[in-house]
């Protein structure tokens, strides 16, 4: 077997720093996941050892299916300063839903793992470069075709990662993006 990886859970200090870059007052985070995925719950079991070495308080929003969605915000009650949403295809597929919550009704900043979500109107995405993924792909299939054996190609973990910044919401937010965060991010939107 070969191939390439897309578990990200060694990110989660890295997102929740880049958190903190932007809300200095970040004392609670909500993390919300579908604790029904493995790679979610793993990740969502990293959260709370990153952010406490930054002494922050985790708030988990355990969800299933998308009707867990808009309980798991009432749940929170404006508990919480920004909200880390690990991704999966539930989260995927409820972007809009889980965007719109955490910025009208519960006024949170949000990090998520891909620049969809941001391009979707979240505020910032760190996580694995896929298109840098799909061209290391194309490199696996290449060796392949020329005889390779796929058990003789190790799996990879992701290399390149980019961070991914919506001005227009953080301006929507109230949030100031700090110099220092603009100068290393890979996008920004305006």
């Amino acid at each position: 077997m070969t191939g390439l990886s897309v578990q990200q859970t060694d990110l989660a200090g890295k997102r929740v720093e880049f958190l903190r870059e932007i809300v200095p007052r970040l004392r609670r985070l909500a993390i919300i996941a579908n604790v029904g995925n493995p790679a979610a719950a793993l990740e969502m079991g990293e959260v709370p050892a990153a952010a406490r070495t930054l002494g922050i308080e985790v708030a988990p929003l355990e969800i299933r299916r998308a009707e867990d969605i808009a309980p798991a915000f009432a749940a929170l009650k404006a508990q919480a300063d920004a909200l880390y949403v690990v991704g999966d295809p539930l989260i995927g597929a409820n972007r809009a839903r889980i965007i719109t919550l955490a910025q009208t009704a519960a006024r949170l900043p949000t990090i998520f793992n891909t620049r969809e979500h941001v391009q979707a109107g979240g505020l910032m995405s760190y996580g694995a470069n896929f298109p840098a993924q799909l061209r290391r792909a194309a490199d696996f299939v290449d060796k392949i075709l020329r005889g390779t054996k796929p058990g003789d190609i190790p799996v990879e973990q992701p290399t390149q990662f980019e961070l991914v910044l919506n001005l227009t919401t953080a301006t929507a937010l109230g949030l100031t993006v700090p110099d220092k965060l603009l100068a290393i991010a890979d996008e920004v939107i305006e």
